[in-house]
Parts: C-alpha cells; sequence; structure tokens
C-alpha cells in the first residue's frame, strides 16, 4: 500500500475533519489499547482552544490515513488499517526538519523503533499512576489557619491561573495554561467545581488546589477518579499542603463512589514521585516524549 494523495496541512479543521480525525484516534485506541491524543490536542483539534500548531492530514485514497499535531509536544497517529506504508514517514516529512517533539502514549515498541529510525531520542517519561481507592487513606491535616474549599466559576478563574503558572513555572505544558485553556475545561461535560478545591488562608488568599476529574467507565476500564491538577503556590508555601491537599482530593472521590484513583506525573519529579508513592500509587502506564534536534 502506497500514500496516494500528499499530507495537507492547516491551521484549523473543518467538522467533518475533526470527526474523521477522532475516528481515526479511535481506531487506533481500539487496536493499540490506549488513545493516541491527549486531552489538550483532542480540545485543538475540535478548534475548543486557540494553538500555534499546524494539524496535518495524510490520506489513503479518500480515506485518513494519519494525523499528526505539530506544536511543542505535538503527537502523530496512523490509522491502524493504513500502518507499515510510508503513512508516518509521510507526516514527519511534512512537518519538516529541524527541532520537533511527538509524544508516544503507552510506551509502545513500535513506537519506540519508529522513533529511532527516524532520528528521534527519548527526551522525557510520563507516568500514569494508580491506586484502589477502597484502601486506607492517611490522615493529613492541614497546615495551621489553612481551609478547603470548592471552585467558583466566574470568581477564581484569575486566581488560579495566577497560583497555577506559579506553582508549574518550569512545565512545559501546564505553566503556560491561559483563560482560554481554562475555560474550555469548564465547558467540558465531566468539569465539576465540587471536586475542585482551593486550600485557601484566613484572608482568603489561594495557597493551593486539587483538581479532580471523573472518567466513565467503558468496555475495559472502571470509572475512574483523577488527580487532575494538584498545586501548591511557591510563594506561599505551607508544610505538608500538597499532601494534605492529595488526601481530600482522594477523599471526595471515594464519596462520590469511585473504586480506583490515577494520575499523571513526570518520572523526573522525584518530590512529586515520593509524595504519590507514599500515597499508595503504583505505576500502571507509561508515555514517552520523543525529540529530534
Amino acid at each position: 500500500m502506497t500514500m496516494e494523495q500528499p499530507v495537507r496541512a492547516a491551521d484549523r479543521l473543518s467538522a467533518s475533519e475533526v470527526d474523521d480525525v477522532l475516528a481515526l484516534a479511535s481506531a487506533a485506541g481500539e487496536a493499540d489499547g490506549v488513545y493516541p491524543l491527549s486531552e489538550d490536542v483532542v480540545l485543538r483539534v475540535r478548534g475548543d482552544v486557540q494553538h500555534d500548531g499546524v494539524h496535518l492530514l495524510a490520506f489513503s485514497g479518500d480515506h485518513l490515513a494519519g494525523y499528526a499535531f505539530v506544536a511543542d509536544g505535538g503527537e502523530l497517529v496512523v490509522h491502524p488499517r493504513f500502518r507499515r506504508a510510508g503513512v508516518g514517514t509521510a507526516l514527519l516529512a511534512a512537518a519538516g526538519s529541524g527541532p520537533l517533539s511527538f509524544w508516544a502514549h503507552g510506551d509502545d515498541p513500535g513506537a519506540a523503533v519508529f522513533a529511532e529510525r527516524n532520528g528521534f531520542t527519548r527526551a522525557r517519561v510520563l507516568w500514569q499512576m494508580r491506586r484502589f481507592l477502597s484502601e486506607p487513606l492517611p490522615d493529613i491535616a492541614l497546615p495551621e489557619g489553612v481551609t478547603v474549599r470548592t471552585f467558583s466559576p466566574g470568581a477564581d478563574e484569575k486566581a488560579w491561573l495566577e497560583v497555577n503558572a506559579r506553582a508549574f513555572a518550569s512545565h512545559p505544558e501546564q505553566g503556560r495554561w491561559t483563560l482560554d485553556d481554562l475555560r474550555a475545561r469548564e465547558a467540558e461535560p465531566w468539569f465539576d467545581p465540587e471536586g475542585f478545591l482551593l486550600a485557601v488562608d484566613v484572608a482568603g488568599t489561594v495557597l493551593g488546589f486539587h483538581w479532580t476529574k471523573v472518567h466513565p467507565a467503558d468496555s475495559d476500564e472502571p470509572a475512574l477518579g483523577e488527580i487532575y491538577v494538584l498545586g501548591v503556590d511557591p510563594s506561599g508555601h505551607r508544610r505538608g499542603l500538597g499532601a494534605a491537599l492529595s488526601v481530600a482530593g482522594l477523599r471526595h472521590l471515594a464519596g462520590a463512589g469511585l473504586m480506583v484513583a490515577g494520575l499523571y506525573v513526570d518520572e523526573s519529579n522525584a518530590a512529586a514521585v515520593k509524595l504519590y508513592r507514599g500515597l499508595g500509587f503504583t505505576i500502571y502506564k507509561t508515555d514517552v516524549r520523543y525529540h529530534r534536534s
């Protein structure tokens, strides 16, 4: 099988192209056992948030054979029916020479071979960790003078964005969130302010947060409660606040009837990994970011 049409680039996708890309991703997810696109890229495919990247669409006849989102930490996926036919190589060629990064979800050996063959090396490892919520959680008190309340849409966005930017100042994705990024999540069906916990001092200043997310059950996975984003303002750090917020959010998820909790954490983030291991989390899956200089 060979490519019959060149790769096409687009800044924004039409409604039919969005459907085709998401259908391709679903087919790849079913074949590989892991969904190939991050939430962030899905939002950009749908046009829910602005972006600086480029969509690349590769075709075989009238069929969408492959898709890539080219940005800092982009993603590339080939439909299972069109693999080993040069589609991935054509997408890389269309992306151009020079520095380029792509995520491979699930640390698939085939992705590793493809990356090495095309001059990419492992640059970053992201762990998905899980634990059962039926197992006991430690009692960790909030620091003195700190209380927890829920996020108030329409009132807390500015304060949260400021704390998030400081907490993740060195993070390549999370620290760059804008108001559009936040509001796009608030518009998602899964958003629940009751699961978005803010730690505040007596003056009402936000010191940290634990934003949880619930993934509904599907044919392969039980319902999952996620530590979606957990952060503490380094300028107002209170000892033990991160651990106390972690437990508060996990108790919220357990109280909502969830049996399993999960999270994503960089392998290199030693402090966060130590915290989560101490709370009983173990590695479930691995995502790898490949980079070409």
